[in-house]
């Protein structure tokens, strides 16, 4: 009986790693102005991610204008202006400006909003106007007179945001005690165990086991993200934002495997001991023989 409840226990600490880790990352860092803005600020230099804001940021100012023939020209020149303006420090500062004014709003309607109406987006309006000063400042025909307006970009669509809301008040509520449940569930299973040693030995395997089904889930989830984006939607850009958040979650599922496969080893080294030490114990000699006296002209003997 021990047995067996020992090892449903491992396998609940196989389950519990995964969750464990998903939690800690919503509440620690997805759910934290503070921790996202710094994750997200080296996409800034990104190619993908430069050129999906070129080219969205283009796509909005030319449909506020019509240069008629010139049209073509004109939308290939101001992409390759906008493009050059994404290599700036003054775009990787305006990039850092947005992103902690729309994860601000994107935690306002997680935390406080209710139902599932209002999407949340990204505005590059201010990025915009950046381009229009740096174009303006250069001398370029016509700088002057491109309207900025908003160039938007969902983050949450509306349809979804219900659904959302619900998984990170829960993810983000567990993030306390998922943890420490996972290691009550491992200490659970040392001391039911019947033999503690091997025991530990499989506690390293359920840990190993959870960080595999750990870095599933995040190329698992990848693919379903990317998938379900709308048309317009870069999705080489997406990728590279998708692996920026999800970077600790990776280094998670890499530390919890070489600790989880590092406790076999030792484990195993330390079963190899004890069973080394029982086989070679010396046998004493029987109760009531005494040791034969040695032969007469042995040195030391009188």
């Amino acid at each position: 009986m021990r047995s067996y409840l020992s090892a449903a226990l491992l396998v609940l600490v196989a389950v519990l790693v995964p969750l464990s880790a998903l939690a800690v990352w919503t509440g620690r860092e997805v759910g934290n102005t503070d921790r996202y803005v710094p994750m997200v600020a080296p996409l800034a230099s990104h190619v993908d991610v430069r050129s999906a804001v070129a080219d969205r940021i283009t796509a909005e100012i030319t449909k506020e204008i019509d240069l008629g023939p010139l049209q073509g020209s004109a939308t290939e020149l101001l992409d390759e202006a906008v493009l050059s303006f994404t290599g700036t420090p003054a775009f990787r500062n305006a990039w850092d400006t947005v992103n902690r004014a729309t994860h601000r709003a994107v935690l306002h309607s997680l935390e406080n909003g209710s139902g599932s109406s209002g999407a949340v987006t990204l505005d590059l309006a201010p990025v915009a106007q950046q381009v229009k000063g740096q174009l303006t400042d250069d001398g370029v025909p016509l700088a002057d007179l491109i309207p900025v307006r908003r160039a938007l970009v969902t983050v949450l669509e509306s349809d979804n945001l219900g659904a959302w809301r619900d998984a990170f008040r829960l993810l983000r509520a567990a993030g306390t005690w998922l943890p420490a449940a996972t290691l009550v569930a491992a200490a659970a299973a040392l001391l039911v165990a019947v033999r503690r040693l091997r025991a530990l030995t499989l506690v390293g395997a359920a840990l190993a086991a959870g960080a595999v089904l750990l870095a599933v889930t995040v190329v698992v989830a990848r693919s379903v993200a990317l998938a379900g984006l709308p048309p317009d939607m870069d999705r080489a850009a997406a990728g590279a934002v998708y692996d920026a958040l999800t970077g600790s979650l990776r280094t998670t599922a890499w530390v919890v495997l070489s600790v989880g496969l590092g406790l076999v080893p030792v484990v195993s080294a330390g079963l190899t001991g004890v069973f080394r030490a029982t086989t070679t114990r010396p046998r004493r000699a029987p109760l009531g023989r005494t040791t034969a006296p040695p032969p007469a002209g042995t040195p030391g003997r009188p």
